[in-house]
């Protein structure tokens, strides 16, 4: 696997980062990579069950995740171990960096749900976000990362969660 792509079948180790910290790194199976976005396969990384409300991650659950190299988001597809679909639940990123069998991924806090049937979405984390303080510290990210929020939720509510992988 060179720096540049993500070939099927070579195991590679998602990075999440957090206010310059991992906050979590897990493997996860290379699916496609056209030189833009990159999709990988991952069971549910963190341990036990993280209720929201809205939704369960649960051991067992499956994301198939959608990374670009130009879009401040990743879009995760989220179904049980069984195939039911969950949802989508959307990340707000920098654009993704792939070294050395690393995606790197930096979260900028801000988040969107799409229920499964697309007929509820929700902005998450728009508080943490605030609280972060990363407006302050880079403005032109704050400001990208707040676009691509309103982006996403636009998709998902005209165009359905089709939409978010457009």
């Amino acid at each position: 696997m060179s720096a540049r792509s993500a070939d099927a079948g070579t195991s590679l180790t998602v990075v999440l980062v957090k206010a310059g910290r991992t906050k979590i790194r897990y493997p996860a199976e290379p699916v496609g990579d056209d030189g833009n976005r990159i999709t990988v396969r991952a069971p549910w990384a963190a341990s036990g069950v993280r209720d929201f409300g809205f939704v369960r991650f649960e051991p067992g659950d499956v994301f198939t995740e959608h990374y670009w190299r130009d879009r401040w988001y990743a879009v995760k597809e989220v179904r049980t171990g069984g195939g039911e679909l969950k949802g989508w639940y959307c990340d707000i990123t920098r654009p993704v960096v792939l070294r050395d069998g690393e995606l790197l991924v930096e979260d900028l806090d801000l988040d969107l749900w799409v229920s499964a049937d697309g007929s509820s979405v929700l902005r998450l984390d728009e508080d943490e976000f605030e609280e972060s303080g990363l407006a302050g510290r880079d403005a032109p990210a704050a400001e990208s990362a707040v676009r691509a929020l309103d982006e996403l939720e636009h998709l998902a509510r005209t165009e359905g969660p089709a939409g978010l992988l457009a």
